[in-house]
């Protein structure tokens, strides 16, 4: 008899223990996995001109060079604009948690320095239509550095404040399969000082970010940055396009792309472009992301 009962109890254990570490017991006893979220709706943090919903990996920094050569329209002489003037931008991205991002950065156009916070709010669940989009927030503050007699967007600084600019969007994305991702930007942009004084603080754009990919490591990109309101009854500014190829080797994202923005930083491209496809006013750009992992 005590043989029997002792053989009866470790059955009995055995049998409980297997349950806890049965891989189909949380379906059996009701229970839900993880949910599953969409990944690389977009290849890099940024598209052409405009930042994308992602945002760098744990412990990851994100290493950002964007070029943009000279105009197109310059002729056979200054070689269709590779000859320049260029543009360039150095920027780095950190993120501690995946989620949240701090930017700084530098760029040549009025000597602007960039800073600001990037959060992802919610992420696209792959079932179903709990989450359907990913959103993601963004906040930027910068500082023109360059003398006021040299200044191009205002006419001269009286107040430290005077040289600030704030830009402030929410990105809203989707990944509708493995090729196609599209993305709509509702933004704000404030200039502490203006050129003209019936010019407006304030200006609102809608961009429009769109990346196809054909192949495992090659995607054709496009976005379009619409003006929502004149903000500028003496100047005449054209909305930002651009067309380009998102290219994957290793650890690096390559991106080439012609669009008609000078400016590289929102805080330019959107307000202040000039230059338009029509006239040819377009330039070749490129922008090289480099992920470290810590």
């Amino acid at each position: 008899m005590r043989t029997l009962l002792l053989s009866v109890s470790f059955l009995f254990c055995t049998m409980f223990l297997h349950a806890q570490t049965d891989p189909f017991a949380a379906l059996d006893s009701g229970m839900k996995s993880e949910p599953e979220y969409a990944t690389a709706t977009f290849k890099g943090t940024r598209l052409i001109n405009f930042q994308t919903v992602e945002t760098p990996g744990k412990n990851t920094l994100d290493f950002r060079i964007s070029h943009r050569f000279g105009d197109y329209s310059t002729g056979l002489n200054n070689l269709y604009g590779l000859d320049g003037p260029a543009n360039l931008w150095l920027g780095l991205d950190y993120s501690p948690d995946g989620r949240l991002v701090v930017s700084v950065g530098r760029v040549n156009i009025e000597k602007l320095i960039t800073s600001g916070l990037k959060y992802k709010l919610f992420r696209q669940s792959l079932h179903g239509w709990k989450s359907p989009f990913t959103v993601t927030l963004l906040a930027d503050w910068n500082i023109t550095t360059i003398p006021a007699a040299s200044a191009t967007y205002t006419d001269e600084f009286h107040y430290t404040t005077d040289r600030f600019n704030f830009t402030y969007q929410a990105m809203i994305a989707r990944k509708f399969n493995e090729r196609f991702s599209l993305q709509i930007s509702p933004t704000m942009i404030h200039y502490n000082e203006v050129i003209a004084i019936s010019d407006k603080n304030d200006i609102y754009a809608l961009p429009v970010l769109a990346r196809y990919k054909f192949s495992r490591s090659v995607a054709v990109t496009a976005e379009y940055g619409f003006r929502i309101n004149k903000y500028s009854p003496t100047n005449t500014y054209q909305n930002v396009a651009g067309i380009g190829f998102d290219i994957e080797t290793g650890g690096h994202v390559f991106q080439v792309f012609v669009t008609n923005a000078v400016g590289i930083a929102e805080s330019q491209t959107l307000p202040f472009t000039t230059q338009s496809w029509s006239k040819q006013q377009f330039r070749l750009g490129f922008n090289i992301s480099r992920m470290f992992s810590f």
